[in-house]
């Protein structure tokens, strides 16, 4: 689905993800923002086309893992498979980053555990009426992106492409982020 420039991202994706409860999105840009100033780097939170490219890990089924995601895969509630998938054990909290195997691309919990703020403004419409290629995303709106489910949700809303979206004041402890190094 996103393809050419953001193709070029797999040698960029370093996954650094943070695991914290109730933690504003206004919170986080400042944060990243000091990390950059600290260390010298430049990090911030992926768009959401980059997210879900990093998510797929190259694949182009269902989840990275193939058309169905398992608990011993994933932490959600198991007690709602994807479509006609197996059930699993449902946790109740989230787990400790890297329980799971990572993705091809060596991302960890890219679904399930916690959704992660992405950088762009939501908008129902966008993907219908935007570029194919590297979409940057809405400029502007009242809710930011979420995406790839959590603990406390079911298997269908860990897939990538599913979409969800909150205020920037909301928080919430199934709510995380991963930032993105750009070298």
């Amino acid at each position: 689905h996103f393809t050419k420039n953001v193709t070029t991202l797999k040698s960029k994706l370093y996954g650094f993800y943070f695991l914290r409860k109730n933690f504003f999105y206004h919170t986080i840009m400042s944060g990243y923002k000091k990390l950059n100033k600290k260390t010298g780097k430049n990090f911030r939170l992926p768009t959401e086309a980059e997210w879900e490219y990093a998510a797929r890990g190259g694949t182009k089924t269902t989840f990275h893992t193939g058309n169905c995601i398992s608990t011993s895969q994933a932490n959600y509630d198991g007690n709602y498979p994807y479509k006609s998938c197996s059930k699993g054990i449902y946790r109740k909290k989230t787990t400790v980053v890297g329980s799971f195997s990572p993705n091809a691309y060596g991302l960890y919990d890219m679904s399930g555990n916690v959704w992660e703020w992405c950088s762009d403004w939501y908008d129902s419409n966008y993907y219908s009426n935007s570029s194919k290629e590297n979409p940057k995303g809405a400029t502007s709106g009242s809710t930011r992106v979420l995406r790839g489910g959590s603990w406390s949700n079911s298997a269908g809303y860990c897939r990538p492409a599913y979409r969800n979206a909150r205020t920037p004041t909301h928080s919430h402890n199934f709510i995380g982020f991963r930032l993105v190094l750009i070298p």
